[in-house]
C-alpha cells in the first residue's frame, strides 16, 4: 500500500489531470494528491526505519528524512498553488499540474531507490520534469534560463552515468551494484576505479545541487521559475541531489576512503561559500539572489560530510531546516511579485506596510536563512564550526566565517530594505492578502519553529540515524 500511495498514485492523478479539459478541476487533485502522500509519509513513522519493499525499492534513516521533506513542502505548495492558480491567465495550468505531480513521484523514487543505476534514472527523470516548470511563463528569459539548466544538468547527469558505470567495474567481483552489496563489500571494490567513479558521481550530482563551480544554472533558473517551483527547486530537489552525494560519501567511507573524498567536499563547500558570498553583495533581483543563498547552504552541507564526526549531524539538520527556509522565502518572494510585479530588489519597498503578512513572513525567512539564534541554521552553522575547530583546519575557519559574515549582511541590506523601507505607494490602499497563499507561510514557519528550535525526539533520533551511516553523531 505504501508503494502505491506514494509512488504511483501521483501519477495516476498526474494522468488524470492532463486528461482534465478544465483548470478549476485540476487544483483539487493536486491538493489531494499531496495530503494523501502527506498523510502515508506520516504514517512511517509508526514502522522501523529499514524498510525493503522489493531489492530495488525501500528505505532507511536518510531516506525516511528526506522524503519527510519532500512530502511537508510539496503540501505547502500545493496549498499556495489553490490560490496562485486563481487568478485568470492565458495560460493553461494543465502542464504545471501534471508536471509537478509526476515531479512528486519522481522524488520519492529517488529516496526510495536501493540501486546506484535506478538512482540515477530517477536523478535524470527529475531533471526533465523540472524543465517544463521552469518555463511555465514562457517569456525570453526563462526559455533561455530553461536550456541553460538543461544543457549543465544534461551534462551533470552524464558525468553521473558515467561514474555510476565506473562504480559497477570497481564492484566487477561483486556483479552488482545494489546498495547493500556495495556497502557490505566495499573493502573488495577496486580503490582506483572507485575514486573515478566517486569524483565523477560528486561532479555529476553536484550540479544537480548547485555546488560552486557547477552552480551556473541555478540563478537564472530560481530567477525565471514561478515561486512555488523555485520553493520545490530549492528544498526538495537539492535534498533529492544531496542525498545522491551522501550515497557517494556512504561507499567511500565504508571502502576506507574517506582521506581521499573528504578534502573534495571541503573545497567543493568553501568554494560554493565564496561564489556565494561574491554574487550577493549588489545582487538586483530577489530570485536571483536566493539562487545564489541556495549555492551557499548546499556548500555548507557538503563541507559538513567533509569535516565528519559531528558535522554529518549538523549537515542533516541544516539540510532540513534550509529546504524549509528556503521554501517559506520563495513563496514569500512569490507573494511580493503578484503585489509589486517585479522581481527586481529596488522595485520592492515597505512590504511589511503593503503586505503585512508576507511582510512579517520574509523578515522571518531573513532571520532563520542567515542562521540567526535561536533558529536551526545557527545550531548546524555552530556545529560544523565546532568540528572545524576540533580537527583544527584554522584556514577553512577563517574562510568559512568570513563568507557566512559577508552573506549575512548583504542578505540583511536587501531584505530589510525591501520590507522595513518607505514604499513607493504609499497612500495606495494595501490589496488583500490570498488566505491560500499566506496559510502555507504559517505552515512553514510552524515547521521551522519545530525541526529547529525545540527539535522534537523523533526528529532527532532520525538525523542520529541518518548521520550513523557515515559514523557520525
Amino acid at each position: 500500500m505504501e508503494l502505491f500511495l506514494l509512488l504511483s498514485l501521483p501519477l495516476l492523478m498526474a494522468a488524470l489531470v492532463f486528461a482534465m479539459p478544465q483548470d478549476g478541476l485540476r487544483k483539487p487533485v493536486l491538493l489531494s494528491t499531496a495530503s494523501i502522500h502527506l498523510s502515508a509519509t506520516a504514517a512511517l513513522w509508526q514502522g522501523p526505519r529499514d524498510v525493503h519493499f522489493n531489492a530495488f525499492l525501500g528505505f532507511d534513516a536518510l531516506s525516511h528524512l528526506v522524503l519527510n521533506i519532500i512530502s511537508i513542502l510539496f503540501f505547502a505548495v500545493a496549498v499556495y498553488l489553490t490560490g496562485h492558480l486563481k487568478e485568470k491567465r492565458k495560460r493553461s495550468n494543465r502542464i504545471l499540474t501534471g508536471c509537478l505531480l509526476c515531479l512528486l513521484s519522481a522524488m520519492t523514487l529517488v529516496t526510495m531507490s536501493r540501486h546506484m543505476g535506478l538512482l540515477w534514472i530517477a536523478i535524470a527523470v527529475t531533471t526533465l520534469l523540472s524543465a517544463p516548470l521552469i518555463n511555465y511563463y514562457r517569456t525570453g528569459a526563462s526559455i533561455e534560463a530553461t536550456w541553460k539548466y538543461l544543457l549543465i544538468s544534461s551534462l551533470g547527469i552524464a558525468l553521473g552515468l558515467l561514474g555510476t558505470l565506473f562504480l559497477a567495474v570497481s564492484a566487477t567481483s561483486l556483479k552488482t551494484i545494489f546498495l547493500e552489496d556495495i556497502l557490505a563489500n566495499a573493502a573488495s571494490l577496486s580503490p582506483s576505479w572507485l575514486k573515478l567513479s566517486a569524483i565523477f558521481l560528486l561532479v555529476g550530482y553536484g550540479t544537480k545541487m548547485g555546488l560552486a563551480p557547477m552552480h551556473a544554472w541555478k540563478p537564472d533558473a530560481y530567477g525565471e521559475a514561478p515561486a512555488p517551483v523555485g520553493a520545490l527547486m530549492s528544498g526538495a530537489l537539492t535534498g533529492c541531489a544531496f542525498l545522491a552525494v551522501f550515497r557517494v560519501a556512504q561507499i567511500c567511507f565504508h571502502a576506507h576512503l574517506q582521506e581521499f573524498i573528504s578534502p573534495v567536499f571541503i573545497l567543493l563547500g568553501v568554494l560554493s561559500l565564496g561564489i556565494a558570498a561574491v554574487f550577493i553583495i549588489g545582487q538586483k533581483d530577489f530570485s536571483r539572489m536566493l539562487g545564489y543563498s541556495s549555492v551557499e547552504h548546499m556548500g555548507i552541507l557538503v563541507l559538513g560530510l567533509g569535516l565528519g564526526g559531528g558535522a554529518i549531524w549538523a549537515s542533516l539538520f541544516h539540510m532540513v531546516n534550509n529546504a524549509f527556509a528556503k521554501g517559506l522565502i520563495f513563496l514569500a518572494a512569490g507573494n511580493l511579485y503578484r503585489h509589486f510585479n517585479t522581481r527586481k530588489i529596488e522595485g520592492i519597498r515597505g512590504a511589511i506596510h503593503t503586505v503585512p503578512a508576507t511582510g512579517i513572513f520574509l523578515v522571518l525567512g531573513l532571520l532563520v536563512i542567515t542562521g540567526f539564534p535561536p533558529f536551526g541554521i545557527f545550531y548546524s552553522e555552530l556545529l560544523i564550526l565546532k568540528a572545524a575547530l576540533a580537527t583544527g583546519r584554522y584556514v577553512v575557519i577563517f574562510f568559512y566565517l568570513l563568507f557566512l559574515s559577508v552573506i549575512f549582511f548583504g542578505y540583511a541590506r536587501i531584505i530589510l530594505d525591501m520590507a522595513l523601507g518607505k514604499p513607493d505607494n504609499a497612500d495606495v490602499a494595501a490589496p488583500k492578502e490570498d488566505l491560500f497563499m499566506v496559510a502555507p507561510l504559517v505552515i512553514l514557519a510552524l515547521v521551522l519553529v519545530f525541526t529547529g528550535v525545540f527539535v522534537p525526539g523523533p526528529l532527532y533520533g532520525l538525523i542520529n540515524e541518518a548521520s550513523a551511516l557515515l559514523g557520525g553523531g
